[in-house]
């Protein structure tokens, strides 16, 4: 094997099955694994291409007759919050956003365990142990941390020096050449009124443009999947289309 293929990814594809978005249809997504000896800029180079990380795999859509998935991402610069997004905004100046590390904690699998049980407990992640979620966090190869959102500490918990309120939302990101790429969220589901699935974005389309980042990496928008519509609200936006990033029009 030359040293040329030995850093060429090898890819994959998986066997059909059911469609998690779209009832009535099969699945099948291409797939290559990331190690440390594949060149950073080739592993970059897929996650701004379309391909989404979980773990250390690096995977798309394969579908047979079916282009339903489809990349997005938010032009930063151009972003302009429109007024519901502004009053999610108002209603969420309380919280306290900060990067950390990506290592997992007892106190983030308990939060991401209340979020999964109420919003996806018949879905994949379901089943996932606290070492199922510390390898979904800490492993990958790529520079990856966590978005930590909390709210101000209690008077008595500040006077005693306890900077750390309680915590109310965790998204796990990966830093591109060009953007940061939301991986994961999950945030406290009883806080319905804040809308912090919103706020989440926001506050991470503000952080890429104070880092100078053009883009905000939303994975897969799903045409027909009323779970992913989301994610045409944040725009401009591009597309990624057989011939490459399009922009799409302002709704």
């Amino acid at each position: 094997m030359t040293e040329q293929q030995k850093h060429f990814p090898e890819f994959y594809v998986t066997a059909p099955q059911p469609c998690p978005y779209l009832p009535g249809r099969l699945e099948r997504k291409l797939f290559t694994h990331l190690t440390l000896d594949k060149p950073a800029a080739l592993v970059d180079n897929l996650l701004k291409g379309g391909f989404r990380r979980s773990q250390n795999i690096a995977y798309m859509p394969y579908c047979e007759g079916c282009n339903a998935c489809v990349s997005v991402r938010v032009l930063v610069d151009e972003f302009e919050p429109n007024r519901t997004m502004r009053r999610v905004m108002d209603r969420t100046r309380y919280l306290q956003a900060r990067r950390v590390a990506a290592k997992a904690t007892s106190e983030q699998y308990t939060l991401f365990r209340d979020y999964i049980d109420a919003r996806h407990g018949d879905g994949g992640m379901a089943d996932m142990s606290v070492l199922d979620y510390t390898m979904m966090v800490e492993d990958s190869v790529v520079e990856t941390f966590l978005s930590e959102y909390r709210e101000p500490p209690a008077a008595p918990l500040a006077e005693r020096g306890d900077t750390l309120g309680p915590l109310r939302g965790i998204a796990l990101c990966d830093r591109l050449t060009d953007g940061i790429s939301m991986v994961y969220s999950f945030y406290d589901t009883s806080s319905r009124s804040a809308s912090l699935g919103t706020y989440m974005i926001l506050e991470h389309i503000a952080y890429a443009r104070r880092l100078g980042l053009p883009y905000l990496y939303l994975g897969y928008w799903i045409t027909g999947a009323r779970k992913m519509a989301y994610k045409t609200r944040y725009t401009p936006q591009e597309q990624l289309t057989p011939n490459g990033w399009k922009r799409v029009a302002t709704p």
